[in-house]
């Protein structure tokens, strides 16, 4: 629901939205470096600071969400594969006759529980604006920030796994 703050300023002025030109290259070479959460935010700066209209509350807002939907493409592929080795372990349980309790469900529990954290939080940082034009894009880098977060702790979850 938040996220539609963002959708309506975007929309409100569709000129400037269409002149933003967002690229996670910056952000994957921030990470291919090694540097981890600190990249988080990286390309959307840059879509702020080197798109013209990127400045604007409407830029900044629609620069935030796009990097925002890169963290959420991130999340969404590492938690799918983190599902099916849950699935796979959790059969592998069965079979062994235990009666440890699902990893798959547990994972599934735990990332709703977050889902409510993460829009309750960015609820919260838009009101800090207190209804000013500046809620749409903190709600947007709230979003971008903690879908980073989750997506780069899935991923290192995921490497671990592989070690």
């Amino acid at each position: 629901m938040i996220r539609a703050v963002g959708l309506v300023l975007m929309l409100a002025a569709p000129a400037a939205a269409q002149e933003l030109s967002f690229s996670p290259a910056a952000t994957e070479a921030c990470l291919a470096a090694g540097a981890g959460p600190a990249c988080i935010g990286v390309s959307a700066n840059l879509c702020m600071t080197e798109t013209p209209g990127g400045s604007s509350t409407v830029g900044t807002g629609g620069c935030l969400w796009a990097e925002a939907d890169y963290w959420d493409d991130r999340l969404n592929t590492a938690y799918g594969a983190l599902r099916t080795d849950a699935r796979a372990i959790d059969a592998e349980m069965r079979d062994l006759g235990s009666a440890a309790p699902s990893q798959a469900e547990a994972l599934r529990e735990m990332q709703r529980a977050w889902m409510s954290f993460r829009d309750a939080a960015c609820v919260y940082e838009a009101s800090l604006w207190g209804g000013g034009t500046g809620a749409g894009p903190a709600s947007n880098g709230c979003w971008m920030l903690q879908t980073g977060r989750q997506a780069l702790d899935f991923e290192d979850r995921l490497a671990e796994r592989s070690r």
